[in-house]
């Protein structure tokens, strides 16, 4: 009988290598904007912190339960993987191909899309505003074009290997941490005591943003459950991607081990970040121009109050990192889940 050949992924990735994955996904543009449609629903600081906190416990645990799996399939495919064998191969062909077609595709152009929409503040002639080329209903922008080169440009780093794409991951992610830190202490540095008492008095006093007349209505029962679930959205949204480091598993060392760890070390990372960043916002902005910021961009808001008018530039270079980084760590991993699927004979 002919031995099968079949090619193997080498175990290149060690504990750090996916730990800065998990936290490079997940940190995208998501803890600059969220937090003021979340001050719009539920009114109050410690609602607001609560529902960090709630989103948090949720993410690590998923993340652990994900570490378990891993530890029973070390190999890739992740997601993918899990599906196939809890539900067989149907269930794991159509997940599949809705990854392919319009879960991993549609996140990285949105991520794309927000790298581009930031660098507009650094350079104006990169905006969505200057159309480069318009037919009948349909035009092409600046930032359209931006968003393809920089996903091209890293799906070109990532073809040349897993130790070109793990070297960017970890350097891009690291300045990620540093200067979200960096935004938080100068933050708590730059905090009013005045602020920070006035957006704690009713703490716990739950109320929607009426957005047509600027007043606020008490809201209890089930439309406090409603906007609870609401807000739990943004949140959600801003903590997702974790899985990622499951579906290249097959490339880190001792996976059994590493896969887990490096799940449960990110998202405790970001957790605390986050939370942390919304403490800096309550320290800083008063709660009633959290819910009203621009574009809910709460981020470039509390960066004017911290720095002044060069905050909205330290903002938008910080954004561009994180969306970089979170791409990156997008097409790093997603590919190796088309790759399972071929082996599996449901994929090109």
């Amino acid at each position: 009988m002919q031995e099968d050949n079949k090619e193997e992924f080498k175990r290149e990735l060690g504990l750090m290598d996916g730990t800065m994955l998990v936290v490079g996904s997940m940190i995208g543009s998501g803890i600059f904007i969220v937090s003021s449609d979340m001050v719009r629903q539920l009114g109050s600081a410690g609602w607001l912190i609560a529902m960090w906190v709630l989103t948090g416990t949720i993410t690590v645990i998923a993340a652990v339960s994900y570490g378990e799996l891993s530890a029973m399939f070390p190999k890739a495919g992740g997601q993918y993987v899990y599906i196939k064998e809890a539900y067989g191969k149907l269930i794991g062909f159509l997940y599949g191909w809705s990854f392919f077609a319009v879960i991993q595709t549609g996140t990285i152009a949105a991520v794309g899309v927000a790298f581009a929409k930031f660098t507009a503040y650094l350079f104006p002639i990169v905006s969505d505003k200057n159309i480069l080329y318009e037919i009948g209903d349909f035009n092409l922008n600046a930032a359209q074009i931006v968003s393809i080169f920089t996903i091209v440009l890293l799906s070109y780093v990532n073809s040349r290997g897993v130790k070109n794409s793990k070297t960017l991951q970890t350097f891009l992610t690291v300045i990620k941490i540093l200067s979200l830190a960096g935004l938080i202490i100068f933050g708590f540095f730059a905090a009013k005591a005045e602020v920070w008492d006035a957006n704690w008095t009713n703490a716990w006093v739950s109320s929607s943003l009426d957005v047509t007349t600027g007043s606020w209505m008490p809201i209890s029962g089930i439309t406090l459950i409603s906007a609870i679930s609401a807000a739990l959205v943004g949140s959600l949204f801003s903590s997702v991607a974790w899985e990622g480091v499951t579906f290249i598993a097959g490339e880190i060392k001792n996976p059994k081990r590493n896969v887990g760890l490096s799940l449960f070390l990110g998202t405790s990372i970001v957790c605390v970040i986050y939370v942390l960043a919304n403490l800096m916002f309550l320290a800083v902005v008063p709660l009633q121009e959290i819910a009203t910021a621009p574009s809910d961009r709460i981020g470039v808001v509390a960066s004017q109050y911290i720095f002044g008018a060069i905050g909205t530039l330290i903002i938008a270079v910080m954004i561009m990192i994180s969306t970089f980084a979170c791409n990156n760590g997008l097409i790093m991993t997603g590919a190796r889940v088309y790759y399972t699927m071929a082996q599996d004979g449901v994929f090109f």
